[in-house]
């Protein structure tokens, strides 16, 4: 009979996580909790890590949402520990916004329900008055209008498919769109050569990037200044992508007419040009909830078999089991160190059964089934290789 383990595995929660993803923790493998000493893992949504302590017993992190700004990815990268996301899973959440800020720019809603909260009188007087200045608060509607959309991932491609259906022309540009996402994209989406392309065909565009040092200021000054006039500029990215000086001498030249984001900003307070939202982009309990399964499972998958999908920071790996006995190998992307890890074994007597490897930049990761118990002694000469970073043991759990 082989050799079976019994974990129970130490869950830190730093944020409210929907309880229907908290449900997928086996009970008796997994303890949650807002006070846990060292976890295995810690679950977030907003909580800022990026100065937080994070104990060394912590093996991954996962992110109920799509951006990790408030993980400390790179520290975690040394620790060999992977950051997991759930890109997607707020993906219609975010296209409904985005939506919503179309029509409430396109329509002048915002000023227009100033002015009836500013009113006074009868109802004869009230509807006097709402007749006379309805005029100045005209709209424009969407049809035959160009949304263009900057990044094409989950949510720009249900940005895309939706504006199509309001009868929108739409054009993207995305230069690291994958082979998965460019075939999910309708044809009907004019591509771009550029940002600058894009800009000067369209009246509506909508950012969907995430905040790296890439696109940080990705709107700045030289690319307002491509736009057409008049255009309406969305983000329900992120606030550092905008150059928020560039975007405030837009709408003085006539460049940006309304600017719609989800993030306040000082400088943007009481703009009239400006509308901002708090930050509701994945606030809808569905996206929670499909979020919180997403990187519950995901977790779980990990610490339990090892497997990785969908984190920000190693490559895409998940191996069927094939044996009891399994080792997970994380370290930095150097020559012969499968090779290594292959030696060590092989001197110990095991039969490797069967392994996976892959990279994904700096970090790389080997998952290998053996067909015997691992010693102790093997797993810490693993250890001990030069650039390896973490090594786990997963004999395959008891009830």
């Amino acid at each position: 009979m082989p050799e079976r383990a019994h974990k129970v595995f130490q869950i830190l929660t730093l944020n409210q996580i929907s309880p229907l993803g908290l449900k997928h923790f086996a009970t008796s493998h997994y303890m949650v909790g807002h006070d846990i000493a060292q976890p295995d893992a810690i679950l977030v949504r907003s909580h800022n890590m990026l100065q937080m302590d994070i104990p060394s017993s912590v093996k991954a992190i996962g992110r109920a949402g799509a951006g990790t700004n408030n993980v400390p990815v790179k520290a975690m990268n040394l620790r060999g520990v992977p950051v997991f996301n759930a890109p997607g899973a707020n993906a219609n959440a975010v296209k409904e916004l985005v939506l919503a800020g179309l029509l409430i720019a396109s329509r002048n809603l915002i000023p227009a329900i100033h002015f009836t909260e500013s009113l006074q009188g009868d109802n004869a007087t009230l509807h006097k008055l709402a007749e006379d200045s309805k005029k100045q608060f005209a709209g424009i509607e969407l049809p035959g209008r160009t949304l263009g959309i900057i990044g094409l991932g989950a949510i720009g491609r249900l940005v895309a498919d939706a504006a199509l259906r309001l009868g929108m022309k739409v054009m993207g540009y995305d230069p690291e769109i994958t082979v998965d996402a460019a075939w999910n994209l309708s044809s009907e989406v004019k591509r771009a050569q550029s940002i600058e392309d894009l800009l000067r065909h369209s009246d509506f565009i909508t950012l969907h990037v995430p905040l790296l040092d890439a696109t940080r200021g990705l709107i700045n000054q030289e690319v307002v200044q491509s736009m057409k006039k008049g255009a309406i500029l969305l983000n329900f990215s992120r606030d550092g992508i905008i150059d928020e000086n560039a975007v405030l001498m837009g709408i003085e030249s006539g460049k940006i007419k309304y600017y719609v984001c989800d993030f306040p900003s000082e400088r943007f307070q009481r703009h009239p040009a400006v509308i901002t939202l708090p930050h509701l982009g994945a606030s809808t309990l569905e996206a929670e909830e499909n979020c919180a399964v997403m990187v519950v499972d995901q977790t779980m998958d990990y610490l339990e078999n090892g497997n990785i999908t969908n984190a920000v920071n190693f490559p895409n790996i998940t191996m069927e089991r094939e044996s009891p006995y399994r080792l997970a190998v994380a370290n930095s992307n150097v020559p012969n160190m499968v090779g290594q890890i292959s030696t060590s074994m092989a001197q110990a007597g095991l039969n490797i059964h069967n392994m996976g490897n892959k990279s994904r930049g700096e970090m790389a990761y080997t998952l290998v089934d053996v067909d015997s118990p691992v010693p102790q002694k093997t797993i810490d000469e693993i250890a001990a290789i030069h650039g390896v970073l973490m090594v786990r043991y997963l004999p395959v759990l008891s009830e």
